[in-house]
């Protein structure tokens, strides 16, 4: 029978102080020889390569929830950005085309201006507040009245011609005539020749006819109307219409001549209102009949009639 030596109930190592002491002198040696050798390159790199993995396993819950957080935060403020952006080109644009309307207004009331310098009257410029609906009527109702000065017979009139001339006046509006009104009639001449006659509404929208033609009379398409002054409701020399048309029949002792008219009957939005018959005042009226010597004689001014 072989007996074993009893093992001793308490086994020695080394003491914790000795330990560290050799550990701290192994890693001088290691850091030593690896600052001035370079012998522990090849070992790091087989060290990171192992704990490379640990280390990316380790980030992967942090690089998750910053991705996720970056995402989701820049894809809110995106929607907000567009949404943003959005309102503020459909502001912008509508501003714009505030602005361009402001322009072509701006434009129309200059151009009336110097209509108004054109005919040496003192023009007052109006807008259109209604159209007659009447489709054999050719009316539209002015935002200018009598507090305003208006007065019927006044010219209508744009920026490319003769529109028509009021005809109804009350205190804070009034209804305009249009020249192409059935019963309207407008006494013009050919620019070319000076010949002269009526141009008469048709009920059509931008169509005249002028009445009583002989087929003699010298009229070309393209010739050029402007009005003649007769009948003192409309400035004399202003701009009407052009020939468009021109039939003569044998059979007929009449031509049938249609004009379109210069103006934008249909699209002004405002006119130009004007006196055509500037009123003499009463004071000037009464000085030219007073009798006045002169050399011994007397003389009597006589008033324009």
């Amino acid at each position: 029978m072989i007996i074993k030596p009893a093992q001793p109930l308490f086994v020695r190592h080394p003491s914790a102080k000795a330990r560290l002491i050799v550990f701290v002198l192994l890693s001088l040696v290691l850091m030593i020889s690896d600052h001035y050798g370079k012998y522990l390159d090849t070992a790091r790199g087989a060290l990171l390569a192992v704990v490379l993995p640990l280390r990316y396993a380790v980030d992967l819950p942090v690089r998750i929830v910053s991705w996720a957080g970056t995402n989701l935060v820049s894809h809110s403020s995106l929607i907000a950005e567009n949404d943003r952006l959005h309102r503020q080109h459909f502001l912008d644009r509508t501003q714009l085309g505030k602005l361009a309307d402001l322009e072509a207004e701006n434009n129309r009331l200059r151009k009336l201006l110097g209509t108004s310098e054109k005919v040496r009257e003192q023009g007052l410029i109006a807008g259109l507040m209604a159209v007659d609906m009447d489709p054999f009527s050719r009316r539209v109702v002015l935002d200018k009245g009598a507090r305003d000065g208006v007065a019927p017979g006044y010219s209508l009139i744009d920026t490319e011609g003769i529109m028509g001339q009021v005809v109804e006046v009350g205190l804070f509006s009034s209804t305009a005539l249009l020249i192409t009104d059935p019963s309207h009639a407008l006494p013009v001449q050919i620019n070319r020749n000076g010949f002269r006659s009526i141009a008469l509404g048709t009920g059509i929208q931008d169509l005249l006819e002028l009445s009583h033609i002989p087929n003699s009379v010298e009229i070309h398409i393209g010739d050029t109307l402007v009005t003649s002054g007769l009948g003192g409701r409309f400035p004399a020399g202003y701009p009407v219409g052009t020939v468009t048309s021109i039939e003569r029949n044998n059979s007929q002792s009449f031509a049938k001549i249609l004009v379109k008219p210069n103006a934008q009957l249909e699209r002004n939005r405002e006119v130009l209102l004007v006196n055509p018959v500037p009123r003499t005042p009463v004071k000037d009226t009464l000085a030219e009949d007073t009798p006045t010597e002169d050399a011994g004689e007397t003389k009597m001014a006589i008033p324009e009639i």
